[in-house]
Formats: C-alpha cells, sequence, structure tokens
C-alpha cells in the first residue's frame, strides 16, 4: 500500500506508556493499570489498550498513503488520504473491547489459549472521519445499496499488517455492504482518535465492543475505622449493538442485597438509555455509595435496554478461547488495606 508498510519484524515499533502492562512483547499487547480506566468518560490515546497482531505498520509518507477499494465493482480506484478528509467529518464516541477482556478470569475456572488479558482491553474514544457511505459513492456505489451490480455484498477490510495467526498475511474483517451505505449508520473510516490524526500514533487496532462491564474502584469516605466504613464502588457499564445500560446494581454481600448505582456519560448532561442526547455506542459511569461492614466482596452487574442481564458465574459461560467473559465483576475489599 503506498505510503504504508507492513515490516516482518519488530525493529520499528514505537515507544508505548511505562504504565502498561505488558501481556505480549512480539507482537505487542498490553493493557493499562484499571485505576486508568472510568476515571475519565473518554480513555487518553497512550491508556488505550494495545491489541496487536503483528508488527506496527509504519507510515513512511503521509502525502501518498492512500486507501484501494477493489474488488466486485464497477469503478475500482485509489482514494488518498486528502480525498477523504474533503469528505464532510463526522465524530462518534464508541467504546472498543478486545474479545478476550477478562480472560485471566476464565482461566481460573478452566485453561484457555490466548493472550492473558486481566479487566482493561478495553476503552472508550472520540473517533473522526468520513462516513464510510460517503468514501463508497466515490467509487460509484450509492446509498442503501445491498449488493453491487457483480454481486459484492460486503465490505472487506484488509490491513497491510503481516500475521503470525494469517501466516505471515494481513488481518481481516468485513461487515454487510447495506450496512457500509446506510447514511444513517454510524460507520466511519476513521482517520483521528480523541482529535489526534493517526499517523501520529499507530500502536493501537479496533476491534467491536460486546456486552460488558469491567471495573471498580473504590475509595473511603471517611479515614476513620467506625463501622460500618462508607465506600464509593464506580466503575463502567457497556453493551453492544448500541444498546444503552438501564441499570446497574452494586452489592456488599457477594450478591444478596443490591443498590441501584447512578449513571452518567457527558457531564452537564443526564444519561438516559436510548435518548438521542446519549452516546450509544460508548460505556455508561456509575456510582453508588455503600456501607461495609467488614472484610467482602463487591459485586456489580449491568442491564441493557434489551433486558440482557449479565451472566452470574464465569463457570456457565466458560470456553476454550476465553472470550466474552461478562459474567458479574467481582472485587474482594479488605477493610483496613489498600486493594489498588
Amino acid at each position: 500500500m503506498p505510503g504504508v508498510t507492513g515490516p516482518s519484524d519488530y525493529s520499528r515499533e514505537p515507544p508505548r506508556h511505562p504504565s502498561l502492562k505488558i501481556n505480549a512483547k512480539e507482537p505487542f499487547n498490553a493493557e493499562p493499570p484499571r485505576s486508568a480506566l472510568g476515571a475519565a468518560y473518554v480513555t487518553p490515546v497512550e491508556f488505550f489498550y494495545k491489541r496487536n497482531h503483528g508488527p506496527i505498520p509504519v507510515v513512511d509518507d503521509v502525502h501518498s498513503y492512500s486507501v484501494s477499494i477493489t474488488g466486485l465493482i464497477e469503478n475500482p480506484k485509489q482514494l488518498f488520504l486528502n480525498d477523504i478528509r474533503a469528505l464532510p467529518k463526522y465524530n462518534v464516541t464508541a467504546t472498543l473491547q478486545c474479545a478476550g477482556n477478562r480472560r485471566t478470569a476464565m482461566s481460573q475456572t478452566r485453561t484457555v489459549k490466548g493472550v492473558g488479558w486481566d479487566v482493561s482491553a478495553i476503552g472508550n474514544a472520540v473517533w473522526g472521519g468520513a462516513k464510510l457511505a460517503d468514501v463508497l459513492e466515490l467509487v460509484g456505489i450509492s446509498k442503501l445499496t445491498g449488493a453491487t451490480k457483480s454481486g459484492g455484498k460486503h465490505v472487506e477490510f484488509v490491513s497491510v499488517d503481516r500475521c503470525k495467526e494469517e501466516n505471515g498475511g494481513p488481518y481481516k474483517a468485513s461487515i454487510p455492504l447495506i450496512q457500509a451505505t446506510s447514511p444513517e449508520a454510524d460507520v466511519l473510516l476513521a482517520y483521528e482518535m480523541n482529535g489526534e490524526g493517526f499517523f501520529m500514533q499507530k500502536d493501537y487496532k479496533m476491534f467491536p465492543p460486546s456486552v460488558n462491564w469491567d471495573n471498580i474502584n473504590w475509595s473511603t469516605r471517611r479515614p476513620q475505622m467506625d463501622f460500618p466504613v462508607q465506600v464509593k464502588v464506580s466503575g463502567y457499564a457497556a453493551s453492544g449493538g448500541g444498546r444503552g445500560i438501564e441499570r446497574v446494581d452494586v452489592s456488599v454481600d457477594g450478591g444478596n442485597t443490591w443498590v441501584e448505582a447512578s449513571r452518567h456519560q457527558k457531564t452537564g448532561i443526564p444519561y438516559i438509555a436510548e435518548a438521542t442526547c446519549s452516546d450509544k455506542w460508548a460505556w455508561v459511569l456509575f456510582e453508588a455509595l455503600v456501607d461495609v461492614q467488614q472484610s467482602t466482596q463487591i459485586v456489580a452487574k449491568a442491564v441493557d435496554s434489551a433486558a440482557n442481564v449479565q451472566p452470574e458465574k464465569v463457570e456457565d459461560i466458560w470456553n476454550l478461547r476465553g472470550i466474552l467473559n461478562t459474567s458479574w465483576h467481582r472485587v474482594q475489599v479488605r477493610v483496613g488495606h489498600s486493594n489498588l
């Protein structure tokens, strides 16, 4: 691909934030400390998890960087970055998550295969770019097209990465053409993350989100150890398919009784699931104040707008690949000790 190369070794890897927990060096896979997530609605670029399948592609010349649109279409075309930037720009706030997030918790039930992710292979960012529907119009594919004249029904994205899983070939993914050409769909050919161009930071990969929530932060409200101790439990919840979060419940007795947490996204704007003012692809932050009598297990679980409920036990959803661990998240808290 002009302007960018997919190296076969790891000699030109970019620098990373030193606080990242490295789960694999080659290819580089790492996640931020859990305290870095949920503290802000938008995850900083340097604290976004890094999920790679091979050496990082290197942009040699941003001005000659291009995307080739070929296949079962009438008018194949090479589009340069300036061509894409000339189209109307849209911003979409969306949460991305590796399917293997919380794999280590699943492995405690039985051995699984894959990178040993803890709880932070997830992040929320503002993605900026052109709508894919507008890009496809440049090669003669009209809005709301379900199939091309040559019979093409999917848009396949082919990277320049050289991936071990693909025997040195590229990493690929696809979506239905009818979704790609919908002017109402939030499908972007993104060139920015949190307002920063991708060509300034190329050490992340994007994966679709799945139903999950994954963090509990806590802090005591009072320094003295008179009981009960009031604890703030905060974190985030996310669902797939654009579904909102209807409620988040927190328990301090292992799930026997529950307290409903407050939910929010953007400062000053009330969060309402399914409302147009809410970011439907993004996580929802939650917070609850609870009284803790003794060392205990704090549990949190979410329900989305389609009434999907997280499964209680990880044992019930175990699988060999260790993916989609959406079970209740549990944190053991020892009163009088730091749990960070």
